[in-house]
């Protein structure tokens, strides 16, 4: 179903287990309302190659170099991660009826991992 998307730099799409516009009790809240220290959690579907640094070989200096290929730190989350994050830095999009988030990794603050799959 997400085979159509990239997901660019270090930003990662998240798949969240609740509903972003009710709360607890099944009250729906405005689009405007956000609790500024809510933390949310979710699924890891996609991620980004990580944050983009630039190729330096020791003897020629980066801007000379002729291998102009995009070297990439990679991320710590991965697919399939529980991931819990803060809600004021996710970035709520809607694609094909479905609600995700996309969330840099560095407001990422923890996550789940299963180590058996």
């Amino acid at each position: 179903m997400y085979e159509n998307i990239v997901v660019v730099g270090d930003k990662i799409l998240i798949k969240p287990l609740t509903e972003s516009n009710k709360t607890k009790a099944g009250l729906y809240l405005p689009s405007g309302y956000s609790e500024k220290d809510e933390i949310k959690q979710g699924y890891v579907i996609k991620t980004g190659p990580g944050v983009p640094y630039p190729h330096f070989d020791g003897d020629v200096e980066p801007w000379k170099s002729e291998d102009n290929t995009t070297k990439y730190m990679p991320l710590q989350v991965k697919e399939g991660d529980l991931a819990f994050f803060l809600a004021r830095y996710a970035y709520e999009i809607k694609y094909k009826q479905e609600t995700l988030f996309v969330v840099s990794q560095h407001h990422i603050l923890l996550v789940e991992r299963d180590f058996d799959l």
